[in-house]
C-alpha cells in the first residue's frame, strides 16, 4: 500500500518525536496514521519494489523461502501436552485392547455378513484405536511431553517428526538453486532468538539474500556496492517529498548521507587493516572504545560506527576476517588464518551487509565443519553439492530494515517495520 505524505506546518520536530514514541507503544496506531507515524511506510515501500527491479537485473531467480533450520524452535508438544490425557491404568489398557480386538471381530462379522452398518462399524474401530493410542502415548509422557525410555523429549511425535526451527538465513537453500541456474536471490522473513533488547535489533525482520554463481569475494564486494548506490539513488531521484520530510524531523544529515554513498566509490580495507588503525588510534588518544580492541575480535558498533564515520568518512566494504569468529561455509584463505568474508560499513549504521564467498572445496568444508564442533549428519545434503559438482560462488545478505534506518535517519529499528517483534513483545 502506498501511502500519502501530507506535510503540514502544524507538524514540528517535538510532535514528530512524540507520535514516533507514542506508536512505539501502541503498534496499532500506525496504520490510523498520515503524517509523523506513516511517514517511515513510503520510502520503505518503493525501497522494497525498487530493490527487487535491480536485482532482478542480474539474477535469474527469485526465491521466496521460509527456511526451519536453527534459533526459534517449532513445536505443537507444548500445546498438546496442555490438553494430554492422563496416563491410564494397567487394567484400563487392559480393556481399552480388549474392546479394540471385540471391535475388529464386529468388522470383521460385518464384512462377511455384508450388512449396512459396515461403514459404523469401521468409524467405532478407529475411534477405540485412536484412544488406545493416545493412551499408550501417555504411558511415555512426562508433564503431557513425549519422552524417549532415556528421558529425553521424542520429537517423532512432533509435527515435523525431528527437532525443527525458524532461520535467520535462507542462504544454504539459496546456493542450491543458485549452482543450478546461476544468479537468485530471496527476500522473506527471517527470525532470530538472540535476546538482544536494543535499537539495532529485531527479533523477526526481513532479508535480502543475493547468490551468486561463477563468482568470487571481489564479485560480491561489487555487487554490494552496486546494489546500495542504486538504493539511495532511487530515493534521491523518485522520494524526494519523503526525504525532506526526514530531513526536517529526523535527521538533519539523511540527504547528504545518501548523496555520499550515491556518489562515493566505497572503500576497501582488510580487516588486519582495520585493526591496526584502531589500535593507532586508541595509542594517539584520538578515541577510546569500551570494547577492547585486538586481532581476532568480531568488531563492535562502536568500532564499525568509528571507521565509517570517523576515519573514512564514507561507506567501506571490510573483508577477509579471522576465520574463528565467521561461519564454516566461507571460504578459507591459503594464509589458513582468514576467510573470503566482507560486510559493508556505513556512516551512522555500521554493519549494513555481511557476505562471503562460499567454501567449494568438499576437503575443506568437512574440516571446517569439524573446525566449528558442527556434526554432518544434518549439512550432508550442503556437503552434496559439493561432492557431485560445484562452482566457485558467493552472496551476501541484507537485513531490510537497517536499510530503511540507515535511509531515513531513524534511530531506532523498531520504527522501520510495521509491527515490531522483539524479545518479550509479540502483541500482534
Amino acid at each position: 500500500m502506498l501511502l500519502r505524505l501530507r506535510l503540514s506546518s502544524a507538524w514540528d520536530e517535538e510532535s514528530f518525536s512524540l507520535g514516533l514514541a507514542n506508536y512505539a507503544e501502541n503498534q496499532y496506531y500506525r496504520t490510523q496514521t498520515s503524517e509523523a507515524n506513516s511517514a517511515v511506510t513510503k520510502p520503505q515501500w518503493l525501497l522494497d519494489a525498487r530493490q527487487h527491479h535491480q536485482l532482478r537485473n542480474r539474477a535469474d531467480l527469485i526465491l521466496q523461502l521460509l527456511c526451519v533450520l536453527q534459533t526459534l524452535q517449532v513445536t505443537t508438544l507444548l500445546s498438546q501436552a496442555e490438553s494430554a490425557a492422563p496416563k491410564p491404568s494397567d487394567e484400563q489398557l487392559k480393556t481399552m485392547r480388549h474392546d479394540v480386538a471385540e471391535q475388529g471381530n464386529c468388522v470383521r462379522e460385518a464384512k462377511k455378513e455384508k450388512r449396512g452398518n459396515l461403514a459404523q462399524e469401521i468409524e467405532k474401530l478407529e475411534s477405540l484405536k485412536e484412544r488406545l493410542k493416545i493412551s499408550e502415548t501417555a504411558l511415555t509422557c512426562e508433564g503431557g511431553i513425549p519422552r524417549q525410555p532415556g528421558g529425553s523429549i521424542d520429537y517423532t511425535q512432533d509435527f515435523f517428526g525431528k527437532p525443527s526451527f525458524l532461520t535467520v538465513s535462507g542462504q544454504l537453500q539459496a546456493e542450491m538453486y543458485a549452482c543450478a541456474l546461476t544468479n537468485v536471490y530471496t527476500f522473506g522473513p527471517t527470525f532470530r532468538a538472540e535476546n538482544s533488547n536494543t535499537i539495532r535489533h529485531l527479533a523477526e525482520f526481513w532479508m535480502i539474500e543475493p547468490e551468486l554463481a561463477f563468482a568470487d569475494l571481489i564479485d560480491d564486494m561489487n555487487c554490494a556496492e552496486d546494489y546500495v548506490k542504486y538504493c539511495c539513488r532511487w530515493l534521491l531521484e523518485h522520494c524526494m517529498e519523503d526525504m525532506k520530510f526526514f530531513e526536517r524531523f529526523v535527521d538533519k544529515t539523511c540527504l547528504d548521507r545518501l548523496k555520499l554513498v550515491a556518489d562515493t566509490p566505497f572503500g576497501r580495507v582488510s580487516y588486519t587493516e582495520c585493526i591496526d588503525i584502531l589500535l593507532e588510534s586508541i595509542e594517539q588518544g584520538k578515541v577510546t572504545f569500551k570494547n577492547p580492541v585486538e586481532w581476532g575480535i568480531d568488531l563492535a558498533t562502536e568500532h564499525e560506527k568509528y571507521l565509517a564515520d570517523t576515519v573514512f568518512k564514507k561507506p567501506i566494504i571490510v573483508y577477509n576476517y579471522p576465520k574463528d569468529i565467521k561461519a564454516f561455509y566461507m571460504r578459507l584463505n591459503d594464509d589458513e588464518k582468514t576467510v573470503a568474508a566482507m560486510d559493508v560499513l556505513v556512516p551512522k549504521v555500521g554493519e549494513l551487509i555481511g557476505g562471503s564467498q562460499r567454501e567449494e572445496r568438499l576437503d575443506v568444508l568437512e574440516r571446517r565443519l569439524k573446525e566449528c564442533g558442527l556434526p554432518e549428519e544434518p549439512y550432508q545434503w550442503y556437503l552434496d553439492l559439493r561432492r557431485y559438482g560445484t562452482v566457485p560462488h558467493a552472496g551476501f545478505g541484507l537485513g531490510f530494515e537497517r536499510l530503511v534506518l540507515f535511509t531515513t535517519g531513524l534511530e531506532n529499528i523498531r520504527e522501520s517495520i510495521p509491527l515490531p517483534r522483539w524479545p518479550d513483545h509479540a502483541d500482534f
